[in-house]
């Protein structure tokens, strides 16, 4: 494995959250199949995709939420290359068109609840034709496309030579592999990298603005609450629907917040070069998309904690001098800590959960450098972070499908009844 091609994979710009974008884009390559205009739209999508548009800010939008707002607008957005970023070209004409469609009661969503990966269709119907998109296991991989109910030949990329096999491909790999792959780094590997911090940094002092002044002191006299506020300011400005870009990782905008922000912010604070920097971000990146392999791309826990607080502790704990030891002590630490805080969607409220993942993983790099970390005979903790990482994915995928069937019976309860109240 290249790391240069990993970071082509896993270290991409996105506008918004990545799940309402990958709809949108759907119902744009969907409606670009006819002309006239759009009379309705058609949704079947797995259950994840459904919880994490449903209460999230679309930029571009004068924040408007959820995932009907992500349909309506997706059918009207000209330009479906630009794939996740594709709400840049929202504009007064695109919301009010997508005003009268939500209006007319033409905006359709299903759930196949047997969908245990990424899964989108969406049919277009205008007045000059339909078109249908199907979007399946990563957020721009286009599989199918129909004119007419006629199938257009598109260039799909083979399922076993996608980013799951590349996710499998680092799960198998020890820390000390990942450590030196991480210490492979490009030049262009690090101005992309590098990239990524700008824009994650960006979003976050913006998010700072759209707090009280009361929240933003308490972190001013401690750098690590300071740190913490910041990743929270990004995190909530995102999922508010800001107009701003960040790098994602690992399919997820806050994953790439909660890895960057962090461990620049804390690199200065100690004095490191960002050659430091960039070697650090690039092990946070690989361990989060190892771990995000045996959680799964969307998961019934919570990705900021489980998946990017793992690889932030793995890369704070390297970049203050740890090994592949003390790394796999502070994935044991956290794995100990954070399993089981769970998923129930895009949302600002994902804004305190980073807080906590981030905070967490500073506290078990610390106790991991100090060469303290929770034992093999601690519930679910393995002889080493490998093998916490997958158990903590057992927990995720099996046992815990049940609490994630609950919690999107809630959100769907709910959206009907915010529909019945208006």
């Amino acid at each position: 494995m290249q790391l240069s091609d990993y970071l082509s994979e896993e270290w991409k710009p996105a506008l918004g959250c990545t799940e309402p974008a990958s709809i949108a884009l759907a119902a744009s390559s969907a409606a670009a199949q006819s002309t006239g205009p759009v009379e309705s739209v058609t949704l079947l999508c797995d259950p994840r995709i459904y919880k994490n548009c449903y209460a999230v800010g679309i930029p571009f939008s004068d924040h408007k939420v959820g995932i009907r707002w992500a349909l309506a607008i997706g059918s009207l957005l000209p330009d479906p290359s630009l794939e996740l970023e594709c709400f840049r070209n929202i504009d007064n004409d695109v919301l009010e068109a997508a005003a009268k469609l939500m209006e007319s009661g033409e905006i359709h969503i299903e759930v196949d609840s047997g969908k245990e990966d990424l899964f989108i269709d969406c049919r277009v119907v205008r007045s000059k034709g339909q078109g249908r998109a199907v979007i399946e296991n990563e957020h721009t991989r286009l599989v199918h496309l129909e004119k007419d109910s006629r199938a257009i030949s598109v260039k799909v990329e083979n399922a076993t030579q996608a980013v799951p096999k590349l996710r499998a491909e680092l799960a198998d790999f020890q820390f000390e592999k990942l450590i030196e792959l991480a210490g492979s780094l490009t030049p262009k590997d690090r101005l992309q990298l590098r990239r990524g911090i700008e824009l994650n940094m960006e979003i976050a002092r913006h998010g700072l603005s759209l707090f009280p002044e009361r929240f933003t002191q308490m972190g001013r006299q401690d750098p690590l609450s300071r740190i913490s506020r910041r990743v929270c300011a990004g995190v909530y400005a995102r999922m508010c629907g800001e107009d701003f870009s960040v790098m994602s990782l690992a399919g997820s905008g806050n994953k790439g917040i909660v890895c960057a922000v962090p461990l620049n912010m804390w690199a200065q604070e100690i004095g490191k070069s960002k050659e430091a920097i960039d070697q650090a971000l690039a092990l946070a990146c690989l361990v989060t998309s190892s771990t995000t392999h045996h959680l799964g791309t969307l998961s019934a826990v919570c990705g900021c904690s489980n998946a990017a607080g793992i690889g932030l502790a793995a890369g704070l704990t390297f970049l203050e001098g740890g090994g592949p030891d003390e790394i796999s002590m502070s994935v044991n630490n956290m794995v100990g800590n954070v399993t089981g805080m769970i998923c129930d969607g895009a949302k600002i409220g994902c804004a305190l959960k980073t807080m906590t993942s981030v905070d967490a993983a500073f506290r078990a790099a610390s106790l991991a450098l100090s060469g303290i970390g929770i034992p093999f005979s601690d519930g679910i903790v393995g002889r080493d972070g490998m093998e916490s990482l997958a158990n903590l994915g057992k927990i995720a995928t099996l046992g815990m499908a049940a609490t994630d069937t609950e919690i999107l019976k809630i959100m769907q309860a709910k959206l009907r009844s915010l529909k019945r109240n208006k």
